[in-house]
């Protein structure tokens, strides 16, 4: 498999395609980039290559390729957060008795940790010590969107390699693909996501308020705008989502009228995400939110 199941990121493709039939890898990678841009999707594809028997990388028909496409091979392991929040240190553990045996199919072991990002310090120090020594046949691959949350021994010890999320032309190509209708504002919105527009998709009539919300904005009393504002109160799961939703529209009117009030809205928004961030309380937040962006509306769109 050539990552054919990848949108995007050719020079990736490229590298790694050169990597294996070179046989020039390393033991350890850091696949760094936005959620929903296939970034695990390739370190499986990756896998796939690295543990094929034939020269012809990701035959499909070798024992190895056979055994890997029907989710049963020895030899690769997938590690993901057991409860969404967090990888414990039980967890590393167990993968580190897994690396300590050679691989039974392949002449490699490959093993992913998907959001790396979410590991535990104790889980990281205690990886650490397999990434400082790690066996001759172990490939390990950190999947992840926020680097910062890593150890810098863990970092230093691992091959970065950044993903970039996927165009807006790339976004509309997969859209018509599976018969998904967007909008620019959508688009905007995914941050280059394909899991991110299926999901904004998926919610649109909740979209669809946020633009009844923002027409309000100049004709409406703030009293009606929190009446019709029932979806930000309710979506505290999905806030950011709809916040950066916002923002999109605002930088959108912003490009085309240079009015300094969608400056301004832009940052109440980041403020009140800072804030949401900080556990304040929430409906407060969406209160205050509201208002600072109705004033701007209303009492200084004279300005500019």
């Amino acid at each position: 498999m050539n990552f054919n199941n990848i949108i995007g990121n050719e020079d990736l493709k490229h590298l790694f395609n050169n990597s294996i039939s070179s046989n020039n890898r390393v033991h350890s990678y850091m696949f760094v980039g936005p959620d929903g841009i296939g970034k695990s999707i390739f370190a499986k594809d990756f896998a796939e290559k690295l543990l094929c028997l034939s020269d012809n990388k990701a035959c499909g028909t070798c024992s190895s390729c056979i055994k890997f496409e029907s989710g049963n091979h020895p030899d690769f392991v997938v590690l993901d957060s057991e409860d969404g929040k967090n990888i414990k240190i039980g967890q590393v553990r167990q993968m580190q008795e897994q690396i300590a045996e050679k691989p039974i199919v392949s002449d490699n072991k490959v093993f992913i940790i998907n959001n790396s990002d979410l590991m535990t310090v104790e889980a990281q120090n205690c990886l650490l010590k397999t990434l400082e020594e790690p066996p001759s046949y172990a490939v390990i691959i950190l999947t992840l969107s926020n680097e910062n949350k890593l150890l810098n021994t863990i970092k230093s010890r691992c091959t970065k390699i950044t993903f970039k999320g996927l165009t807006n032309s790339e976004l509309t190509n997969y859209a018509k693909l599976h018969n998904i209708e967007t909008t620019a504002e959508l688009l905007e919105a995914s941050n280059g996501s394909i899991s991110k527009l299926i999901q904004l998709k998926e919610n649109i009539e909740a979209y669809k308020s946020l633009d009844t919300i923002i027409n309000k904005l100049s004709s409406g009393d703030i009293i009606d705008v929190w009446n019709n504002a029932e979806i930000l109160y309710k979506s505290k799961d999905t806030i950011n989502n709809l916040l950066d939703y916002f923002n999109v529209i605002f930088f959108n009117k912003l490009r085309k009228t240079n009015e300094i009030k969608y400056i301004n809205s832009i940052k109440i928004v980041e403020l009140t995400k800072n804030r949401l961030s900080a556990n304040a309380n929430y409906d407060m937040c969406i209160d205050n939110l509201l208002l600072k962006i109705w004033e701007e509306f209303n009492e200084n769109n004279n300005r500019s």
